[in-house]
């Protein structure tokens, strides 16, 4: 994005590379897409460059959030509208939040794969309004201007859409290391080919759900019980000779999954797939992997 524009506000250019984490992490938790999140920074830059003045902006940052939320909240209902044909489930488009490869962005308990897919339940409006109220602490005010409701109806949202995130998080959430334990010890049992191992990892009840998005292919159900889950993991990575790498994503332990490219290629593995997983009682309890190209990073990394 350009920032050589004599005549943007002097205020924006000062501020605008703080605020920058805040205007995507709002739109990225609204809308579950990167690509959409990206470009609605890109809505709101210019937005604010048009003001006349931003010097009557007490809170520029809560302007900026709310003006973004503002557009997200324009993009879901046309997002969702896309879902409706959407081939095969559909998985929030992975954002990578490891210091060596992403910017740092706002990450908390509201942006890791199974929130955003809890976030995906709610109706539109109580998604804003929690995201607003739970993860930037935006006054009831504010969020009333976004959705053009009342602060009552607005705290109502919030207070409904949280009830509903509570029941649908586990009593016991893993801890990172429990996550990178559990991961580490997966990654081992599948580069090994050992499905008794795997087996031992996964949950009696364990789901395997991928998102090729019609893209390339995969299966268009999820997949359930761990017997089946451990059987299509093993037989997917020797058909594709896959390999692992460790990441973070959306705030939390990951693997990418790494294809080497071609002798005509620069060395190196790339990204053909981001999995992630949901953990309960040290084992998981599902898995998920995003295949759909559109929605993994343009990567040529080395495997470790």
């Amino acid at each position: 994005m350009s920032t050589n524009l004599q005549d943007r506000p002097s205020r924006l250019d000062d501020e605008w590379d703080r605020h920058r984490p805040a205007v995507f992490g709002v739109a990225y938790r609204v809308t579950g897409s990167v690509a959409d999140a990206e470009d609605i920074v890109q809505d709101v830059w210019l937005r604010a460059a048009a003001q006349e003045s931003l010097d009557d902006v007490r809170d520029l940052r809560a302007w900026l959030v709310t003006v973004a939320a503002r557009r997200a909240y324009d993009v879901l209902g046309t997002a969702r509208a896309r879902r409706v044909d959407y081939v095969g489930p559909w998985l929030p488009e992975p954002l990578l939040t490891g210091p060596d490869i992403a910017d740092k962005v706002l990450v908390d308990d509201t942006v890791g794969t199974a929130m955003m897919l809890v976030l995906e339940e709610l109706s539109p409006p109580e998604r804003v309004a929690f995201v607003l109220r739970r993860a930037f602490d935006v006054p009831y005010e504010q969020i009333a201007e976004v959705l053009g409701k009342s602060p009552a109806a607005c705290r109502q949202l919030a207070s409904r859409a949280g009830r509903k995130v509570a029941a649908a998080r586990p009593a016991r959430p893993p801890s990172r290391t429990e996550r990178e334990r559990v991961l580490t010890a997966f990654r081992a049992a599948y580069e090994k080919g050992d499905a008794t191992a795997l087996m031992e990892l996964l949950d009696p009840d364990a789901t395997y759900t991928t998102d090729g998005g019609g893209k390339v292919f995969a299966a268009r159900k999820i997949i359930r019980g761990a017997a089946r889950v451990a059987a299509i993991l093993l037989r997917v990575g020797r058909q594709k000779s896959v390999r692992f790498t460790p990441a973070e994503v959306n705030g939390e332990p990951a693997l990418l999954v790494l294809g080497a490219i071609g002798p005509g290629g620069p060395g190196g593995h790339r990204v053909r797939a981001i999995d992630t997983v949901e953990i309960e009682n040290g084992r998981i309890t599902a898995y998920r992997r995003v295949i759909n190209p559109d929605k993994l990073p343009t990567l040529h990394v080395r495997s470790r």
